[in-house]
């Protein structure tokens, strides 16, 4: 048995319409965000993460809050080894809107569809979200059409990633709590010293081995140098030594590496239990869980 002719769902000015009026809705009762794409620096094919991710742009776009009542997830979960803060959100996004921001001549975006790892910066809350999962079939083919993207996102964990978005706000979070190396170098350049220089040391000149970081912060009072995102160039582990070093096109001599701040860290309770348990554990015995050694 046929359909009814005089009944169909794919009429195209239907659909534009129906379009139209959710556009419609989504800038009126939605926020403005900013949406990052991710960089993939060195993937890791076996866990398939990427911690040294980068975002180095964003873009502003209208995205609607299905969750009215406040963000979903466990919330802030308070347990016996701290306070995690675990809220959950799904954003939704226009598909004519998102093919706008994709076609922009300046654009990093180049996927059809919100990508999984990508984040969504809310000004509201001044919270990073990733995204999760991407649904692009809700609602169904209500008119034969697929009006909308909708984003199950969690709240970001920051991890060292780079942040170059020129948005301040963002730009600060790995300013705030990336792990920070403390430098003292010999005099104040005449040019002066910007957030985002390069400071680069050469450590062995034979095997073209260097270490450079990236400023966050530099006191030109006390000659007192912050720097993040330290790695040197055969992918070991190094650090900053005693000698000289370039930030932009100038020369200086590092006189001491004052400390390394570990800020991802420092609300961890790893001290308090290290102290707390030499008041029950005895670890003169070789196994303190079980039973003690006969004298």
């Amino acid at each position: 048995m046929g359909m009814n002719p005089y009944f169909r769902q794919d009429v195209r000015s239907e659909q534009n319409l129906y379009e139209d009026i959710t556009i419609e809705a989504l800038e009126i009762y939605g926020q403005i965000v900013y949406y990052l794409p991710r960089t993939i620096v060195a993937e890791d094919r076996i866990f398939g993460d990427d911690i040294p991710s980068r975002f180095s742009s964003a873009y502003k776009v209208t995205m609607y809050i299905e969750n009215t009542e406040g963000f979903e997830g466990e919330g802030d979960l308070f347990t016996r080894f701290g306070v995690e803060i675990r809220d959950e959100a799904t954003f939704v996004v226009a598909r004519r809107k998102w093919t706008k921001l994709i076609g922009r001549y300046d654009n990093d975006v180049t996927v059809e569809r919100p990508k999984e790892g990508d984040l969504i910066y809310l000004p509201l809350s001044k919270s990073l979200f990733e995204i999760m999962h991407v649904e692009h079939e809700q609602p169904f083919y209500q008119l034969s059409n697929l009006p909308t993207y909708k984003m199950r996102c969690q709240l970001f964990e920051y991890s060292d990633e780079d942040f170059d978005t020129d948005v301040t706000d963002i730009d600060a979070i790995e300013q705030d709590y990336a792990y920070t190396y403390t430098l003292y170098i010999n005099s104040s350049p005449t040019a002066g010293i910007a957030i985002g220089d390069t400071i680069t040391q050469t450590l062995d000149s034979d095997l073209g081995l260097t270490i450079s970081g990236e400023v966050t912060k530099w006191s030109d009072s006390d000659h007192v140098l912050h720097v993040i995102h330290v790695g040197a160039s055969d992918g070991d582990y190094h650090e900053f030594i005693i000698g000289d070093v370039t930030i932009g096109d100038s020369d200086f001599a590092i006189i001491n590496v004052l400390a390394e701040d570990n800020k991802i860290s420092q609300n961890e309770q790893n001290d308090d239990f290290s102290s707390l348990s030499d008041g029950f554990m005895d670890f003169s015995e070789n196994n303190p869980f079980g039973d003690p050694e006969n004298s």
